[in-house]
């Protein structure tokens, strides 16, 4: 839905007496309404992503009644592939191979994460810069800067609709701003018709499909028999599970994943039973934004990857040790 260029007034930014531009939100202020929108709007819109020389499209659709929300995101590049939540549940149907998976997602994968991090850590850690207003799939949208204020995590510029603060656009920025990583809407219709009636009954038509549940139980490095002898500044440890083992009894055979987040930027730390066959040098590797890391650490094999900077990875990476 287009919007009506006669109800736009000019971004006016204030003027400090250096004669900088004083933002006109704080940074929690932006990131909170971008937030509430993506969870509160119903809409629908085809979303491009670009990481490095690789570029996807999906076809999303968004709606929210107030306390559920729900969501499909069917991919139009690639293999076929829907998803389809409502609110932390998922199931992704893979029509090519018949199979639908199941998961509980603690992180729903909004942008920004706010509602599992201190909001009044965010500004210790970035800073917010106003820079105009710009069209994005013909809706009007103040571009907003957030800045890191240390090297270890990347910067982002966010173009947020002016009526509902839905982030239209974002961009993943590295060093001297470069950009790493997009993504924008080509098209959006916001409070768009998406029946939520018509989601559920598509989330739960499993008929032809074989289905699979991971089992995963939540636990804790140390009950893993593992610490981290220092905490990188900004991350806060979101979630920690282990997957079904099977036949395993040995707690060091069962594979191990840390989620953490300052907020904005996350990092997984995956740990498993070192395997000969499949693990050798320290590995490293990008992709866009997402940087990783591979290592040996004793008898196991860790693989840090995140939205990050490599010396991030590097942190995390020398934190843990094995306690057994």
């Amino acid at each position: 839905m287009a919007l009506v260029l006669g109800l736009w007034q000019p971004l006016v930014q204030a003027q400090s007496q250096s004669g900088a531009a004083v933002p006109t939100r704080s940074v929690n202020e932006w990131l909170t309404r971008m937030q509430e929108a993506s969870r509160q709007r119903a809409y629908t819109g085809t979303l491009v992503v670009s990481a490095g020389s690789v570029m996807s499209a999906s076809r999303i659709w968004h709606v929210c009644d107030g306390v559920q929300q729900m969501e499909r995101i069917e991919t139009l590049t690639g293999a076929p592939r829907t998803t389809i939540r409502r609110n932390n549940e998922v199931i992704t149907f893979v029509p090519d191979a018949k199979t639908a998976w199941i998961e509980e997602r603690e992180s729903l994968g909004l942008f920004p994460d706010l509602l599992r991090t201190p909001a009044n850590a965010i500004p210790k850690y970035y800073e917010v810069r106003e820079t105009g207003v710009q069209r994005v799939a013909g809706h009007l949208a103040d571009v907003v800067e957030i800045l890191p204020r240390d090297p270890l995590r990347f910067g982002f510029r966010i173009w947020s609709e002016q009526k509902t603060g839905l982030v239209v656009k974002l961009q993943t920025l590295g060093e001297k701003d470069v950009v790493l990583e997009q993504l924008a809407y080509s098209e959006l219709q916001l409070d768009a018709p998406v029946r939520m009636d018509k989601l559920r009954k598509m989330m739960k038509d499993t008929r032809g499909y074989e289905v699979y549940r991971p089992m995963v139980k939540k636990t804790t490095p140390e009950a893993e028999g593992w610490q981290f002898k220092d905490v990188v500044p900004g991350f806060l440890r979101m979630s920690c599970h282990t997957r079904d083992a099977g036949e395993a009894n040995e707690v060091s055979s069962v594979p191990m994943q840390c989620i953490f987040s300052d907020g904005l930027a996350s990092v997984s730390l995956f740990v498993e039973p070192l395997d000969a066959r499949r693990h050798g040098a320290e590995t490293s590797a990008v992709m866009g934004a997402t940087h990783s890391l591979g290592m040996r650490l004793g008898n196991h094999w860790l693989t840090v990857l995140g939205e990050v900077p490599p010396v991030t990875l590097q942190r995390f990476a020398q934190a843990l040790q094995r306690t057994r």
